[in-house]
């Protein structure tokens, strides 16, 4: 089970974090807002926060379970997803396996699949996972801020982040989405090209796509316009209905 907190009621809200990070690092500074009139759930993905790694490499099905499981346990009969980085793909994956639960998808810096030059960036970070702290942390802030900026310490679990990162591709899943979503390209990212959100609205139905004017860490370099573009897809979508599965060939493992 995932280690989660609960901020504020009303509709669900489930918010993911990516590599290296914690649910606090990424949305901490949103959450309040958020959770003026939603009950904003924010997991800890295994290896960040108070969520333990798993004995085996976590798998991306595993994880989304979790994610789905951390939703029930909060009293979340549907929810809004979103997802940055990492945390996108693993959002992906629940609106394709879970349409019965999920009212929308929101994704911010997130990627299908890493491309060749995220797969090059993402082998490098696990690399310097290895090496002195003060080579990483000016190699992460190159990456992840588009100016000079305080970065939050990895979390413990990093490198099986980045290796599951490294391993999944959600291209089919994006066709079996139902639900409404909001794409969202940081156009300074170094790391996640916004090419990768570019993919993501081409390939599901009912996606719309929108740019940010920041780095992969788009949520401490402009939070107030990332709570906007939020808020805005929240009113959106705040009368859908959760569907039924599709006839679309979805992964295994379904939670």
């Amino acid at each position: 089970m995932l280690a989660y907190d609960i901020r504020g009621r009303g509709p669900g809200l489930v918010l993911l974090h990516g590599m290296g990070s914690t649910a606090a690092g990424t949305w901490g500074t949103l959450a309040d807002a958020l959770a003026a009139e939603h009950t904003v759930v924010l997991p800890d993905l295994p290896g960040s926060g108070r969520s333990p790694l798993p004995g085996s490499p976590p798998a991306l099905n595993d994880v989304a379970c979790q994610v789905v499981a951390a939703g029930d346990a909060a009293g979340l009969d549907d929810f809004v997803i979103a997802g940055a980085s990492l945390g996108a793909a693993v959002a992906i994956r629940i609106a394709a396996l879970r349409p019965d639960r999920v009212r929308g998808l929101f994704t911010l810096s997130g990627f299908a699949r890493p491309r060749t030059t995220l797969w090059l960036q993402l082998e490098k970070w696990s690399s310097s996972l290895a090496g002195p702290d003060a080579d990483l942390d000016a190699f992460l802030t190159s990456l992840t801020f588009s100016g000079a900026a305080r970065r939050e310490a990895s979390a413990a679990g990093t490198a099986e982040q980045i290796a599951l990162a490294l391993s999944l591709d959600v291209r089919c899943d994006l066709s079996a989405i139902t639900s409404p979503a909001l794409v969202v390209a940081a156009m300074r990212d170094r790391l996640v090209d916004p090419e990768h959100s570019v993919e993501l609205a081409e390939g599901i139905p009912d996606a719309r796509l929108a740019a940010i004017g920041a780095g992969h860490t788009a949520t401490a370099e402009e939070p107030d316009l990332v709570v906007e573009l939020l808020t805005g897809f929240l009113q959106r979508v705040g009368r859908h209905a959760p569907r039924t599965p599709r006839a679309v060939p979805l992964p295994s493992g379904a939670c």
